[in-house]
């Protein structure tokens, strides 16, 4: 149980800070995907995306580690399976094109499939 706690908290760390980053610096959030937000749509969409989505699942993560059985259960299970989802549209990408370097695009795949694995791992 320690375990699942520690692993639900350093993955809403993760979205909570690129949430805040995403809310802060957008353009400078998506700068090395070769992204630019050269608007305000552009940087208010950054800002709803990765910022408002990722302080909210953050926050949602936290939240559920107050909460018993189903409901901690349903919110790790629907973000594991989000950040599956994620990192598997990157396998599509890299079907599709390949990224120039390891930094970001596999870099984050990585990090989404350790996070949503070990989010599965955690649940008994």
């Amino acid at each position: 149980m320690v375990v699942q706690a520690v692993v639900i908290v350093v993955v809403a760390v993760f979205f909570l800070g690129m949430g805040v980053f995403g809310l802060v610096a957008p353009a400078a959030l998506i700068r090395p995907f070769g992204m630019a937000a050269g608007s305000a749509e552009a940087r208010s969409e950054v800002r709803a995306v990765y910022g408002g989505f990722g302080v909210a699942v953050g926050g949602l993560l936290l939240t559920a580690l107050a909460g018993a059985g189903g409901t901690r259960t349903g919110v790790v299970v629907t973000v594991a399976v989000a950040l599956l989802g994620m990192a598997f549209g990157r396998l599509v990408g890299r079907a599709v094109e390949r990224p120039a370097a390891f930094y970001p695009v596999w870099c984050y795949f990585w990090v989404e499939l350790a996070a949503g694995a070990a989010l599965l791992a955690g649940l008994t």
